[in-house]
């Protein structure tokens, strides 16, 4: 069976059956998430149909970032995602079971479980490259608002004397994950992307703490100078 009819099949049976109202995290992220795996895996000898369908399943089990459970979600992901394939899908390789359930759940950035595999380490950087860019700051302060974060704090935007919090302001998740993405990526094409999409997120910080200080026109250089990633870094 061909990548294209398995990818209808899982896309058909998620439209049916995935009741969940967080938008970032929806079949059209599934969709994007494979998309850019298949970037990443060009020319490299990993096994499509695990990449594939651990990018549809990774976020079959998906606990808000406020949930105390939040780091096992990936783990519940791969339980379940073994279940389906079972019971929904009895014609898929049972031999791929265990290395699409470890993609699953080694996806997660909460997890902290370290990718033991080509495919898993595809997965998790074609996941994590959906945290940065232009979707990634959309998905951000959507997912702050879902959650009633205020945007950031107008008196220390930057958190230059008080620790970072991004349980609470929005904008210090820059700083406390996503500025530090590229050095996470396990592929060659994931750090370069991820590279690219952060420095795009860095002119927005700067943008943005230059409006704040009553510059509209400018940019804050120090942020260009402090964040922006170097060709030598990662």
């Amino acid at each position: 069976m061909s990548l294209e009819t398995w990818q209808s099949r899982f896309e058909t049976w998620f439209n049916q059956n995935w009741a969940q109202d967080d938008k970032a995290h929806d079949v059209a992220h599934l969709r994007r998430v494979w998309k850019t795996a298949q970037q990443i895996m060009q020319g490299t000898g990993a096994n499509p149909l695990v990449v594939l369908t651990a990018s549809y399943f990774h976020d079959v089990v998906n606990l808000p970032k406020n949930h105390p459970e939040r780091h096992l979600a990936s783990s519940k992901a791969a339980v379940e995602t073994r279940r389906i394939l079972l019971e929904a899908f009895a014609d898929f390789p049972t031999a791929l079971h265990d290395e699409i359930a470890h993609a699953v759940q080694a996806h997660s950035f909460s997890a902290g479980i370290a990718p033991n595999s080509l495919e898993a380490k595809i997965v998790q950087d074609a996941d994590r490259l959906e945290s940065l860019g232009a979707i990634g700051l959309a998905r951000v302060f959507y997912t702050s608002g879902a959650l009633g974060r205020p945007l950031f704090d107008s008196q220390d935007p930057l958190g230059k004397d008080r620790e970072l919090d991004d349980s609470h302001w929005t904008l210090d998740h820059f700083q406390k994950k996503l500025f530090t993405l590229p050095e996470t990526m396990q592929t060659v094409e994931g750090k370069r992307l991820a590279k690219h999409n952060v420095a795009f997120l860095v002119t927005f910080v700067a943008k943005l703490c230059a409006e704040i200080q009553g510059d509209l026109s400018g940019m804050d250089e120090s942020v260009l100078r402090d964040f922006t990633p170097r060709e030598s870094e990662y």
